[in-house]
């Protein structure tokens, strides 16, 4: 009788211990995380890390769509799009995608020569906040 008990103690734990872990990834996956360093910008959603050094900035553009390209892994659900995908034009390229609202203007960025990011979050004016940061990094380097 001790051991039928145990057993459900232990498959309640795994039932729980797979809820959290789903309700963790569904809350890591939702947005976009970005942290601003002195030389660097830090990109997390769930699975997907980018890290783009302001030094190494070629362009930053907005645009209003991305363009068609395959999806070598990654997941879209309702107006978001995440994961790195190939466009047809360079397969040898990754083009990594962080979009949370795929109806509103992305962030273009270029940068290390070949590697092109589109990113851009739920709320348009922290996209646009965004922008003009990357803009003003792009610019001061520039200069320098």
């Amino acid at each position: 009788m001790m051991a039928k008990t145990r057993r459900h103690w232990v498959l309640n734990l795994l039932i729980v211990a797979a809820i959290l872990c789903s309700i963790v990834a569904f809350v890591m996956h939702s947005k976009n995380w970005t942290r601003l360093q002195e030389d660097h910008m830090q990109i997390l959603s769930g699975l997907y890390f980018q890290d783009v050094p302001f030094g190494e900035l070629d362009s930053v553009l907005l645009e209003e769509r991305i363009p068609q390209m395959v999806r070598s892994h990654g997941f879209s659900f309702w107006a978001r799009e995440k994961g790195v995908f190939t466009d047809s034009l360079y397969p040898q390229r990754p083009v990594y995608v962080y979009v949370d609202d795929l109806r509103q203007h992305k962030i273009k960025v270029r940068y290390r020569d070949t590697m092109v990011l589109y990113l851009n979050f739920a709320d348009s004016l922290e996209t646009q906040t965004m922008y003009q940061f990357l803009k003003n990094e792009l610019e001061l380097r520039a200069q320098q």
